[in-house]
């Protein structure tokens, strides 16, 4: 499994992501970041943010 925690990318937001793999992770915060934040398109530079900040969780 893996987990994102959106503070790790934007300062202040407090949620966090589980999914199976990163592909997964990537989905729900594409969601996230169109609600929460007012993002219709994730940039490419904050997707690598995003990947770099995924971590296993146990």
């Amino acid at each position: 499994m893996k987990t994102f925690t959106c503070g790790d990318v934007v300062a202040g937001c407090r949620e966090v992501f589980t999914a199976a793999d990163s592909d997964g992770i990537l989905a729900q915060v594409s969601g996230h970041a169109r609600y929460d934040h007012g993002l219709p398109d994730v940039p490419a530079d904050l997707v690598g943010q995003v990947l770099l900040a995924i971590r296993e969780s146990a």
